[in-house]
């Protein structure tokens, strides 16, 4: 009796095994579609404020993966490129968060992955870094189709201090 109890445990252990892992909430099954970043598909012209000086950019955003993410390839336009990045925005079902990954010319050490939430036509992301969070706010522009992409760095109290933003238009 205890026998055939142990091998039956086994059987629907090896059985639990062997079928695939699925998850009704993310996965391959569950396509991300979202109205807002669909506004950010295209061709864009960017204009970055930066430390003082204005720098032109130029983007392609497309879906990506199975349409999970979409892909924000921005380059400078000067001859040779000083900086360029690779961006992924993707959902998190589950917890409804956005996440993002931000690859650049900076590399690896300075590669990141946030979470965000949206709130009407912005996505606002929090970037865990060693020195302090890092925000990048997305903000779609209704009357003029263009987009911001606001960027601070933590300051002193937890205060929020301008690093840059970029304006996406089309071209």
């Amino acid at each position: 009796m205890k026998r055939r109890l142990v091998t039956a445990v086994l059987v629907s252990l090896l059985a639990a095994a062997a079928t695939p892992a699925t998850d009704a909430t993310d996965g391959p099954k569950k396509i991300f579609q979202d109205d807002l970043l669909e506004r950010l598909v295209g061709q864009w012209t960017i204009t970055r404020k930066i430390r003082g000086t204005e720098t032109q950019s130029r983007a392609t955003a497309r879906w990506v993966l199975h349409h999970q993410f979409l892909e924000i390839h921005l380059k400078d336009v000067a001859k040779p490129s000083a900086y360029e990045a690779i961006v992924l925005i993707g959902f998190r079902h589950a917890d409804q968060k956005y996440v993002i990954h931000w690859c650049d010319t900076f590399g690896g050490k300075f590669s990141s992955r946030g979470l965000g939430r949206r709130e009407g036509d912005a996505i606002a992301f929090e970037f865990p870094y060693e020195d302090g969070p890092f925000y990048n706010t997305f903000t779609f522009n209704r009357e003029s189709g263009s987009w911001t992409s606001l960027m601070e760095n933590s300051g002193e109290g937890g205060k929020r201090v301008f690093f840059a933003e970029d304006t996406y238009r089309r071209p």
